[in-house]
């Protein structure tokens, strides 16, 4: 088990952008911090009104978005076009190529949220689109499934992974859940502040690595949100 410190993180800053990556990205290359299990992506975005990603490409990644706070105007080279927000679990499978732009929907505040990517199992599929919003107070209850590739899961979404499952949760003080049991696991604290049973206190922007996560429980200290990925698999298995 290994808790990454939110301080500890990689920080692209722009005049539009700060983006906080867990991992390597862009121009920030650590060889020891390239994955766990099958993430290689969590970047904890703040941007800018009337700002964002230009049109720009990907390929052979399953691209999972989850705002925080604001809107973000999603368009890509298949047709898609919409408006993301707090509740609506986005995919895009960027398969045998796609180009998309991300923009902050709003001229006056700012909009924050978390991206993820995971590996597919297979190369060249189709580019795709799935978005699905998730009722408050469903989240507010527990533990739920927001993307899921996992024979079985009732998921917001789907992955074409079907080692990998992305789960969250919103939490009022006081509130607890127990996590799954994987081989691989990855706790991102979005916002908010956790108590996790053997490993104490987490705050806002750090993470937790596990490999054979055993179900440890977690508990919130204040109002709360978290991101769990339940892997198992890794790359190269």
């Amino acid at each position: 088990m290994e808790i990454r410190r939110a301080a500890d993180r990689a920080v692209t800053r722009t005049s539009w952008l700060e983006s906080r990556h867990s991992f390597s990205f862009g121009g920030h290359y650590d060889p020891d911090n390239t994955h766990h299990g099958l993430l290689l992506v969590n970047n904890d975005d703040l941007v800018q009104p009337d700002a964002g990603f230009a049109t720009h490409p990907h390929r052979d990644m399953e691209i999972v978005t989850w705002v925080l706070q604001g809107a973000l105007t999603h368009r890509d080279s298949t047709g898609n076009h919409g408006v993301i927000y707090p509740g609506l679990a986005q995919r895009m499978s960027a398969g045998s190529g796609i180009l998309h732009s991300e923009e902050n929907d709003s001229s006056t505040e700012p909009v924050h949220f978390v991206q993820m990517w995971v590996i597919p199992d297979e190369t060249g599929i189709s580019p795709g689109y799935q978005q699905h919003e998730i009722d408050a107070e469903l989240l507010c209850s527990g533990l739920v499934t927001i993307a899921s590739g996992m024979p079985g899961h009732d998921a917001a979404i789907t992955l074409h992974n079907r080692n990998a499952a992305l789960h969250g949760a919103r939490l009022r003080c006081g509130d607890a859940i127990e996590l799954p049991a994987a081989p691989y696991l990855h706790l991102f604290v979005p916002r908010g502040r956790l108590t996790c049973e053997g490993i104490g206190d987490l705050e806002q922007g750090d993470a937790v690595r596990c490999t054979d996560a055993d179900g440890r429980r977690v508990t919130a200290s204040e109002p709360s949100e978290l991101l769990i990925w339940e892997m198992h698999a890794t790359l190269g298995d």
